[in-house]
């Protein structure tokens, strides 16, 4: 079977490797041009585009000599667990990273930082560009308590100033969170002690009424048959007589000791020295409201590393524009000369058929 020849315009469409070259070669000087362009204007870009600088700041968990005043006091003793290291800087993380310092940030420090032309913008595409410009880096598995924060600003001084003025912020919300719950729960500790021990001063008080109404019934029934002193009671006696002489026996005492003692409980000023345990809840009390964390002796992290103003700027990598403008460059003008060569062949073609 006889193969069919191509038709010109199937000849005209292939296009010889050499012929292609020299093609490209004979518009050498269009390559070069447009090259040229593209890397200039890439590395006017690079040239006159502002500087982005960006600071950086590593955090790491407290010491145990920065919780020790967050656990003054919490003792197996105290019924109160002592805070460790992770609870504390859990606390930090978790404001570090919240929305609500975020947000006040954002309306305190980044917004008044920008022209009114620029503040006049959506707020929403605002607060996009303050996340991208202030970004928190999460722990990895190399370094599972260590967090960043990035703060990325064509003035390398502001960049610092912002870097140092958001950790404080986390650090100062942390302190306050954790002074709070600290003192909070010492108070209600000794709320409850403060009710434990009215309730023991109470009762001891109706305890010390109710002796009285006792002694006095006795000291009736002693005066009713003549008795004054305790009588003289020799050989076995039941356990209660011989004893103290309490319950129904109380009147053997005599009216002299029942008047007496009658008089004492009266003119008693105060049942705490009878109350059992009393003075070691008034302690606990005590400790409890004399508790008090001074936020200068704590601390809820630490900075791994100095907070140091950038001399280098992140953006533009000059070196790395002007090298992608020439490579661009090339490449557009290698593909505007294949476009003419092939609207050339066609437009021939087209002639010929």
């Amino acid at each position: 079977m006889a193969t069919p020849h191509p038709t010109p315009m199937q000849q005209s469409d292939e296009i010889d490797l050499f012929e292609l070259v020299g093609a490209l070669w004979a518009q050498k000087l269009l390559i070069v041009s447009i090259a040229l362009v593209v890397t200039v204007a890439a590395a006017a870009y690079a040239f006159l585009s502002k500087p982005v600088y960006e600071a950086r700041v590593f955090l790491q968990p407290p010491t145990l000599n920065g919780i020790a005043d967050f656990n003054y006091g919490r003792t197996r003793d105290a019924e109160l667990n002592p805070y460790s290291i992770g609870e504390v800087y859990s606390v930090f993380t978790r404001n570090l990273q919240g929305e609500s310092l975020r947000r006040a940030f954002f309306n305190e420090v980044y917004l008044p930082s920008l022209s009114e032309s620029e503040r006049a913008g959506s707020r929403d595409l605002l607060y996009t560009n303050y996340l991208n410009t202030l970004t928190i880096g999460t722990p990895t598995k190399d370094q599972p308590d260590r967090y960043s924060v990035a703060v990325q600003s064509d003035d390398p001084v502001e960049a610092t100033d912002w870097i140092k003025d958001f950790v404080a912020r986390a650090g100062a919300a942390s302190e306050k969170e954790m002074i709070t719950n600290v003192t909070r729960e010492a108070e209600v500790r000794a709320r409850n002690l403060s009710q434990q021990i009215s309730i023991l001063q109470e009762t001891e008080s109706k305890v010390r009424t109710d002796s009285i109404t006792r002694l006095k019934e006795a000291l009736s029934v002693a005066q009713a048959i003549g008795l004054e002193n305790p009588p003289i009671i020799s050989g076995n006696v039941a356990a209660e007589v011989s004893a103290t002489m309490d319950g129904q026996l109380t009147y053997m005492r005599g009216s002299k000791a029942l008047i007496a003692e009658i008089k004492n409980l009266q003119e008693r000023q105060t049942d705490d020295p009878f109350i059992a345990n009393l003075r070691a809840l008034q302690i606990k009390r005590s400790l409890f409201q004399a508790l008090q964390v001074n936020p200068e002796n704590v601390s809820v992290y630490r900075r791994d590393g100095p907070i140091e103003v950038p001399d280098r700027p992140l953006k533009p990598k000059k070196a790395m524009i002007i090298i992608g403008g020439l490579v661009g460059g090339g490449i557009l003008g290698v593909l505007i000369c294949l476009i003419r060569l092939f609207v050339s062949k066609r437009r021939k073609a087209l002639n010929v058929s």
